[in-house]
């Protein structure tokens, strides 16, 4: 777009490079060519800027092959206006004097012929292909038709217009269809997977196989070896075994040889001390002897002398207690019967017990008292 700036009536134009301006004063063309810078004014100026820098145009229609399956295409046309005084007469490329903005949309209008041109091109050649040869050479030969046929077309070059270039980008069938196209070959993939999967199973299990091999020939070897090692294990013991019954057999004799000088010795020590203890005993049995013998003379002296003085101390007691009792009967020669029996009772209450109390019934008392009155009358 032109930058247009405002002076006291008068309006300047700075032009793009890749713009070409055309400017009319009075119906006469004044300014033309690329990237100009003019004074003018608006009143009596008709301009025009034509883009002449190469433009790519993206397009995707629906197309339709032979079998009825619909297409989905995807060009870019690359294209560049080569005339621009042309396209100007052709097309309406005319700014405003005062923005510079374009009045229409010529672009859009070259856009809508360049994408129908190059769709009925693109559907005259799908229509006569099938969809497999469509997705497999559709996009070479939708590209060669289409850019034959832009370069054949005689308006684009009265229009001003110069094909650069023609890109078909994909040309893709319906979901559906994809998906269906898609299945056969996923099948392929799969069974070609199933078919690694299972060779690498072979593989894994001729693996396995050998190595179940090597093991069993590794315990095969190793169960020879455990063999002769029990065997040397065997040996080993039996030698063990003959060597310490032989070590057993020089201990035991000659622990049988010590315990021979041991006994020995021990009953030499034994009959030493068997004769010592018996002259200690003898000596202790002479001395014991003597000392009883002692010990009995003395006792049956104590004894005897004891005799003696219990025997004297009895008669001279016994004379005592005769000499006594004739005293007692000499005094009491005289005496009445009663009186005696009053001595005797008192007597006899001497060596009484102690009585703490006495009951006397009326019985005894009345008798007590007749002997008593019986007593008194007498």
């Amino acid at each position: 777009m032109a930058d247009i700036t405002r002076r006291l009536g008068w309006r300047h134009l700075r032009g793009a490079p890749t713009a070409h301006v055309r400017h009319h004063r009075s119906g006469k063309l004044a300014h033309d060519g690329p990237g100009l810078s003019f004074w003018f004014r608006s009143l009596s100026a008709a301009l025009s800027e034509v883009p002449v820098d190469d433009r790519e145009l993206a397009m995707t229609f629906h197309a339709r092959t032979v079998d009825f399956q619909d297409v989905a295409v995807q060009a870019t046309v690359t294209y560049r206006i080569s005339d621009p005084a042309v396209a100007a007469a052709r097309l309406d490329f005319s700014i405003d004097p005062d923005t510079g903005v374009w009045r229409s949309a010529p672009l859009e209008q070259l856009g809508t012929l360049l994408t129908e041109t190059a769709q009925q091109h693109a559907l005259d050649v799908l229509a006569r292909t099938s969809l497999a040869s469509a997705l497999v050479d559709g996009v070479k030969s939708v590209r060669e038709r289409v850019a034959a046929g832009l370069a054949a077309e005689p308006r684009l070059p009265a229009t001003g217009i110069e094909i650069v270039a023609v890109r078909v980008v994909a040309l893709r069938p319906e979901p559906e269809v994809e998906r269906a196209l898609r299945t056969p070959a996923r099948e392929q993939i799969q069974q070609e997977a199933d078919r690694a999967t299972y060779e690498r199973r072979a593989v894994a299990v001729e693996r396995e196989r050998t190595i179940a091999e090597n093991e069993l020939a590794s315990k095969i070897e190793l169960a020879r070896r455990e063999e002769q090692l029990v065997e040397q294990r065997g040996t080993n013991t039996r030698r063990e075994a003959e060597e310490s019954a032989a070590a057993d057999k020089v201990r035991a004799e000659a622990e049988a040889t010590r315990s021979v000088r041991l006994a020995e010795a021990e009953a030499a020590r034994a009959v030493k001390l068997a004769e010592a203890e018996a002259q200690r005993t003898e000596r202790l049995s002479q001395a014991e002897a003597t000392r009883t013998v002692r010990l009995a003379e003395a006792e049956a002296a104590r004894s005897v002398q004891l005799a003696h003085a219990e025997a004297q101390a009895a008669r001279e007691v016994g004379e005592a207690r005769a000499q006594a009792q004739a005293a007692w009967l000499r005094v009491h020669a005289d005496v009445d019967v009663a009186t005696l029996h009053a001595l005797t009772g008192t007597r006899l209450a001497e060596n009484l017990p102690r009585i703490d109390s006495v009951t006397i019934s009326p019985d005894v008392l009345t008798g007590l008292l007749s002997r008593l009155g019986a007593g008194e009358r007498e």
